[in-house]
């Protein structure tokens, strides 16, 4: 599996697993924008966008076109 794959494959797990936590128990807003150090989504935000951010810059190289 080539990275840009891998990289999406890791996204739509962070999204199965969101979707389901949301199922179960709801998410707080508060808890979503700004967690609190060690909740299990700390981070969340900044770790999907930064996998995101390198789908888009694999499939720029790929394409050989520019952002």
């Amino acid at each position: 599996m080539n990275e840009k794959q891998e990289l999406i494959r890791k996204m739509l797990k962070m999204q199965k697993d969101f979707i389901a936590k949301e199922q179960q128990d709801g998410i707080d807003p508060k808890d979503y924008f700004v967690p609190e150090s060690g909740h299990p989504l700390s981070g969340f935000r900044e770790t999907y966008a930064d996998i995101a951010t390198q789908v888009v810059n694999l499939a720029h190289e790929e394409k050989g076109s520019k952002r």
